[in-house]
């Protein structure tokens, strides 16, 4: 039976409350201040923040302009605003400051929207192109229940939470996020895998005409897939991210949903999410296709397993420069580390 989530009595959708289109300018005037919903939420049970500087003007129509003007400019409205900002769940707790939501949305490794090489913190201009509404997500292979699913019906249906997660990239630095969405399992519970599913493998979206990396950079096998084995996919951790810092996804962050599994290097979180597949075998992942020498299926995060090129016993903080320890797991071993033979973290499988 579907899990329908009844909002409190006392959540009252905004754009039930004003005309349609007064509401969208609301909320697009509020974001080209800065502001998004996370911004003027009075209530502790989400993410707030502090207003930033207004962004200079640019052509195009809202969330779909070219170029964006503004990091932010990228985040597109969704017929779910009044999920906007979701409870936080406590169980999650950092032990380092949030990230500063402007250097997390402008500095993002998203192969698929580089089109200057090695320029990760100019993916959010070249974004404007890429339509995330309406979305669909495919789910084939080992299941009782295929079929294509509106990713703004699974929000409603499954409701959102919000979570504060690290993310460590594999380049050795790190981010500290609040994430909102749903975890991967109630998904993975509607569709109903069949007792042969071993591997849940996730496919991102192929538009070379809306995303400029696919375009020029075509040696890369597009799209961008990744996997999980099934008991990582059903752990608790793993997240359908829908949301950050209270608002929709921007494009950047892999709109209009990614996968979330912070004990892992960042890659293993795919974006823009299009198709996902319950497998028998265990499937390739795109980074081990590209380069043989790079961590392999699992690429926990491990500092005494260094990448080829470099030492992950540090990892540096995106923003302020701080150096830490890297932890094992990324700091999240009492709820995975019961997953895995001691062997899979001696080397980097």
């Amino acid at each position: 039976m579907a899990n329908i989530i009844v909002p409190p009595g006392w959540r009252i959708p905004e754009r039930e409350a004003t005309p349609e289109p007064v509401f969208w300018n609301r909320k697009a005037f509020l974001r080209t201040l800065g502001l998004g919903a996370a911004a003027v939420a009075t209530s502790g049970c989400g993410s707030s923040f502090t207003p930033l500087e207004p962004p200079t003007g640019g052509p195009g129509d809202g969330c779909n302009a070219h170029p964006p003007s503004h990091p932010l400019q990228t985040i597109c409205p969704t017929a779910n605003e009044d999920l906007y900002p979701p409870a936080r769940d406590d169980r999650f707790e950092l032990d380092r400051p949030l990230t500063d939501r402007i250097e997390a949305a402008t500095y993002n490794n998203f192969y698929e929207f580089i089109g200057r090489m090695n320029e990760p913190n100019r993916i959010w201009d070249l974004t404007g192109p890429f339509r995330v509404r309406p979305w669909s997500v495919e789910i084939a292979g080992e299941v009782e229940n295929p079929g294509h699913f509106d990713v703004e019906d699974l929000e409603r249906e499954f409701g959102l939470e919000e979570r504060l997660y690290r993310l460590r990239c594999v380049e050795a630095w790190a981010i500290a996020v609040p994430w909102a969405g749903f975890p991967l399992s109630k998904l993975i519970e509607k569709v109903k895998p069949l007792s042969t599913a071993q591997y849940v493998r996730f496919v991102s979206f192929d538009r070379p005409e809306q995303a400029v990396g696919q375009a020029i950079e075509g040696w890369y096998p597009w799209p961008y897939y990744e996997a999980l084995r099934m008991d990582e996919a059903m752990n608790e951790l793993t997240m359908v991210a829908t949301g950050v810092y209270g608002e929709p996804l921007p494009k950047q962050h892999g709109a209009p949903l990614r996968i979330v599994a912070p004990w892992k290097y960042g890659f293993k979180s795919p974006k823009s999410v299009h198709r996902i597949e319950f497998l028998v075998d265990r499937p390739s992942i795109f980074w081990s296709d590209v380069e043989p020498d790079e961590y392999g299926f699992y690429s926990i995060v491990n500092p005494d397993v260094p990448h080829p090129r470099w030492s992950q016993g540090m990892e540096e903080m995106l923003g302020t420069g701080e150096r830490r320890q890297t932890l094992l797991f990324n700091g999240y071993g009492e709820w995975v580390a019961d997953l895995y033979n001691p062997e899979l973290l001696t080397f980097r499988s």
